[in-house]
């Protein structure tokens, strides 16, 4: 969703056919072997909470050791995949990018700090860095702009969910910014996030030289997260309120849709593509 459009920018046009498919298989590799070693380490809580505890370690149709042995070499083979036939940065960044999630989101930050997914979505914002070194063998302002809009995403999009299943994450004992800090201290945490996010899809606009398609979608879609949040703020009935959270929660990966289709849309009609 966000790798494809960012090549499209990189490549000011529709990169080949073969280097968008490899790129995309190599990074879903990648990405399923981060997500697989998540789920080994975090079977212990998994079964705690509703949400996953239908799992597949939790519920001991995979074994630990098969799951851990199964992670490891996709992972491997990710990164076999993206040197040979992307190129060795953007095999560095994939793995790299599951190393910081296994390490430092999974293994420290998740069960010790409300600060997890703050700093643990760095992980997810990586695919665009890939995308982008995939087509010019290198990471430009563009590209770590990009990368922040989604960085800044992630909180308000995650915190949304875990206001939906606090009861989940307390029974766990992990320290979700709603389960420590209350919904409404996570709310308006969640609208300074999302003002920044639609700050830097406009800084976006102007540093990559897009067209105004682009700069009119963002806009709009801008007001919307904001706006999002701030009525995620002043509701006051914690049932209303969680129900509302689940909408921004959808909405969310509506607004991250829907922007990067407006970035590739908008090149490729500038570039008649």
């Amino acid at each position: 969703m966000t790798t494809v459009p960012t090549m499209i920018v990189a490549n000011r046009g529709l990169p080949s056919g073969w280097l968008i498919l490899n790129t995309i298989i190599g990074g879903t590799l990648a990405a399923g072997g981060a997500n697989a070693f998540n789920m080994y380490i975090d079977r212990d809580i998994d079964a705690l909470m509703n949400r996953t505890k239908g799992r597949p370690l939790v519920t001991g149709e995979i074994e630990p050791v098969e799951a851990l042995v199964f992670a490891a070499a996709i992972e491997a083979v990710a990164f076999v995949w993206l040197a040979v036939f992307v190129n060795l940065l953007s095999a560095v960044l994939a793995v790299g990018a599951c190393a910081f999630y296994v390490f430092v989101y999974t293994l420290w930050l998740k069960r010790t700090s409300t600060q997890n997914i703050v700093i643990g979505g760095a992980a997810g914002a990586v695919p665009v860095l890939i995308g982008w070194s995939s087509v010019t063998n290198s990471v430009g302002w563009a590209a770590i702009i990009l990368f922040g809009v989604i960085f800044f995403w992630t909180p308000p999009h995650f915190w949304a969910l875990a206001i939906k299943y606090e009861d989940d994450y307390s029974a766990a004992s992990v320290p979700m910014m709603p389960v420590v800090e209350g919904h409404r201290s996570t709310a308006a945490q969640m609208v300074v996030y999302s003002t920044v996010v639609w700050a830097l899809t406009i800084a976006f606009w102007w540093v990559a030289d897009m067209g105004w398609l682009y700069l009119v979608v963002a806009m709009g879609l801008g007001v919307a997260f904001t706006g999002g949040a701030v009525r995620l703020y002043t509701e006051t009935d914690p049932q209303a309120q969680k129900q509302q959270s689940l909408r921004y929660f959808t909405f969310s990966i509506t607004h991250l849709t829907v922007l990067f289709a407006a970035l590739a849309l908008d090149q490729l009609i500038v570039w008649g593509l």
